[in-house]
Order: C-alpha cells, then sequence, then structure tokens
C-alpha cells in the first residue's frame, strides 16, 4: 500500500525486531491514516533534500516492538508521528538536521542521534525542537556531543 508517492506502508512497518521476536508489527487504522499524515510530510522532506531517496530505518512501532528496543512507551513511533531515517545522496545526519530545521518544515522534533541516523517526528504538537542524542542523553540543539 503507497501511504504517498514515494513511500509504502512497507517501509514504515518493517522491523528487523518485530521478525526477529515473533512480534505482530501492524498498525491499526487509525495509525495508519497517521502514517499517510507522516508520510506526506516525509515527502516535503525529500523536496527539501533535493529529490534524493529517503532510507527509512524505523517508522511505526508497536508497543511490543517499541518496548523490545527499549524505547518510551511515549514515542511518537507508537502513534505514527516518527521517522528514523538516513538520505546518503544528500550528506550525513548532521547536514540534513541543519538543512532541515533551517527550512520552514513544520515538526515536533528533530534529533541528529548518534552521527547514525535522523529522527523525525510530526507530534501535532510541533514544537519544532531541535535536539542531538549521544549515549542516550539529549542536548538542544545540534552539537558534536550531548550532555
Amino acid at each position: 500500500m503507497q501511504l504517498s508517492p514515494h513511500f509504502s506502508l512497507s517501509e514504515f512497518t518493517l522491523s528487523q525486531t518485530a521478525s526477529r521476536l515473533g512480534v505482530d508489527n501492524t498498525p491499526d487504522e487509525t495509525v495508519i491514516a497517521r502514517l499517510r499524515q507522516t508520510a506526506e510530510s516525509m515527502e516535503e522532506v525529500r523536496d527539501l533534500l533535493g529529490g534524493k531517496p529517503i532510507l527509512i530505518s524505523s517508522g511505526y512501532r508497536s508497543l511490543a516492538v517499541n518496548r523490545a528496543l527499549g524505547s518510551s512507551d511515549t514515542s511518537a513511533h507508537i502513534k505514527g508521528y516518527a521517522v528514523d531515517f538516513i538520505c546518503p545522496a544528500f550528506g550525513s545526519p548532521l547536514a540534513i538536521c541543519k538543512a532541515l530545521s533551517k527550512s520552514k518544515l513544520e515538526f515536533d522534533q528533530i534529533i541528529e542521534e548518534m552521527g547514525t541516523w535522523v529522527h523525525i517526528s510530526f507530534d501535532p504538537r510541533m514544537r519544532g525542537q531541535v535536539l542531538t542524542m549521544r549515549d542516550g542523553k539529549y542536548a538542544s540543539g545540534l552539537t558534536r556531543s550531548a550532555a
């Protein structure tokens, strides 16, 4: 099922953790509706990154998958609002975060995580938070290390 021109439901729900543990990672219709909105927002992200392909490493996570990963029960991934991704043809996660945070894109959070990927959330709060995460600790802004 296509959620938007460049993103499918399978991209947003693929989980090695779910497969390994035999855990169902199928969203309900309410979450699928949110994933459609998130995918549309990711189309904006793709445009801002010059139309380069985006590789999603984590989108929707069922509560069981999220807990298996040691993530918070309040994670935006559970609700279908968050995406972890890279865009190698554009640049590093830090370069992506800089570009997105300077744009007019509306978002709840952008987090440069461990220099490895970008977490972006489109939670309706739309706080515009820009963070860096290192060793499980968060720092405001884009920094080389978190406090």
